[in-house]
């Protein structure tokens, strides 16, 4: 089964690019979008016609506006529970062979994970990296440098890669012609409303990819609760990679991860040349957590610091972008300050935080995808959204219909993937994509499981040890040590200025 994330090889061809008609076959019965048997149909695509907010000042200059109209006017828009660039996949949570049936996934705090799983995260890891997609591309030249089309110009990747190369292009700069001539302040899935969905779509893309490659239906990212941690705990070479003895800014060699190479990271490079990465590889993986300029970052994020963004009632404010104040995307993105909620702070904290701590391949906004760790921190991050959305409850309207920052505004396609996502359409809770997280399970069903294991207790006494034990010592569903007050109904209050984006 096929979920596009990024270019399909079979809609990154020359007729495909020069038609802008992306509608493959279904395998299962031949015909375009499995229209035959109603999973989907190629149709035009619709874009949203709502005015953007200021801070990108040009029009018909970048191939992700309007996304996707610049390759794809026609596309597979599929029926019910379907999904896919040509509806052989079910949408996030559904299975089976009508995508009739749910499912929920659960993702663990990666210090809850046996040995076992460990080895085997590792291992899918890279075994990702080390395979090239057969499915998907990933594109090496503006549209116009493919002469409408004519001259088709991708790369193949690794399945890891393709969304190294997905982070980087959602974020690179805007090329306006020729060397040196490029828009810093644009970002399709940063600094604005969008972060937050995009990033949950991204994740859930990555999740499938990895159950796809590998057969194991049951894989899910785990998390790393950061929250007052005084170091990289997650920086062994059991995980995610140690430290080099012979440079501190390079993985240890008994990790897998020291032979990793990087691509995309070099972004003041391709400014200057004005051209967009090539998917070459740049170099090795490196990282040098905890010696970050200290101007910037402090330490890592606190349990008050995350309990006081949770506060935060506005999911966004004013221009929507960096500045935003008392919003609780712009600081948990890390540009409000955690500790007054006032944006454009001149210290970077929550999000933004842990990726300059890092202090190498993270710190870099197009090229963080590179490590590892990017996917625990964002699974973390995710589970934060997450808490806010069930604290607060936020109608639909709370997300933007318009004057967002390009590609923020609610029913802006997401930059760059096919299937097409709206950015309202995962303003929504986890439960309804089919993942929860272990330590935010509800009290009931907590309280639900402690009572039948008590009565199991009373029922048969060594029994009920072994299943204490297990309770107590394996199992990952228990809520985490730091379990937050995710049922309180305090507030901060939201007084917020208006105010102009400085360009």
């Amino acid at each position: 089964m096929l979920l596009v994330v990024g270019f399909p090889r079979l809609c990154a061809t020359q007729e495909a690019l020069r038609t802008k008609v992306c509608c493959p076959p279904w395998e299962g019965d031949g015909s375009a979008c499995g229209a035959s048997s109603g999973r989907g149909f190629c149709q035009d695509v619709e874009v949203s016609d709502r005015s953007d907010g200021p801070q990108y000042p040009f029009s018909g200059l970048d191939d992700r506006e309007k996304w996707p109209l610049v390759f794809y006017n026609r596309t597979c828009q599929c029926a019910g529970n379907f999904m896919g660039f040509n509806c052989a996949d079910c949408k996030f949570g559904y299975f089976g062979v009508n995508c009739d049936q749910r499912r929920e996934s659960l993702r663990r705090n990666i210090f809850h994970l046996s040995r076992a799983e460990r080895i085997r995260l590792v291992s899918y890891l890279n075994l990702a990296k080390q395979t090239v997609s057969r499915d998907y591309v990933v594109v090496t030249g503006t549209y116009m440098e493919m002469e409408n089309g004519s001259a088709p110009m991708f790369a193949d990747v690794s399945v890891y890669d393709v969304f190294v190369w997905m982070h980087y292009y959602v974020s690179r700069n805007a090329l306006l012609g020729g060397p040196g001539n490029v828009w810093t302040d644009v970002d399709f899935a940063h600094w604005a409303p969008a972060f937050l969905p995009w990033h949950r779509v991204y994740l859930l893309h990555w999740e499938h990819e990895i159950r796809k490659l590998t057969g194991d239906r049951s894989f899910t990212i785990p998390y790393w609760d950061w929250r007052d941690a005084q170091g990289c705990d997650v920086c062994t070479d059991e995980l995610m990679g140690g430290r080099s003895t012979q440079d501190p800014s390079l993985l240890s060699p008994g990790s897998v991860f020291s032979s990793w190479r990087v691509l995309c990271s070099r972004a003041e490079d391709y400014n200057n040349r004005g051209v967009l990465c090539d998917a070459r590889e740049e170099g090795p993986l490196r990282r040098n957590p905890g010696n970050q300029d200290r101007n910037m970052v402090e330490r890592l994020p606190t349990s008050a610091e995350v309990e006081f963004t949770l506060s935060l009632t506005n999911y966004d404010t004013g221009a929507m972008d960096r500045n935003a104040n008392m919003s609780f995307r712009n600081t948990l993105e890390g540009f409000g300050d955690p500790q007054t909620g006032l944006g454009n702070s001149s210290r970077m904290g929550m999000h933004a935080a842990l990726h300059l701590f890092m202090n190498g391949s993270m710190s870099s906004v197009q090229g963080s995808a590179n490590d590892p760790i990017f996917l625990l921190h964002h699974a973390f991050v995710d589970s934060i959204y997450e808490q806010w959305l069930r604290r607060h409850r936020p109608s639909p309207s709370q997300y933007p219909d318009s004057n967002a920052p390009i590609g923020h505004n609610s029913e802006y396609h997401m930059v760059p993937f096919l299937p097409l996502h709206r950015n309202r359409e995962y303003f929504i809770s986890s439960k309804d994509l089919g993942y929860e997280y272990s330590y935010l399970l509800d009290a009931s069903k907590f309280t639900s499981e402690w009572s039948f294991s008590i009565s199991i207790f009373h029922l048969n006494l060594r029994k009920s040890i072994t299943v204490f034990h297990y309770l107590y010592r394996g199992s990952s569903w228990l809520p985490a040590k730091r379990q937050p007050l995710i049922w309180s109904n305090d507030t901060v209050e939201s007084s917020h200025r208006n105010y102009q984006t400085t360009m």
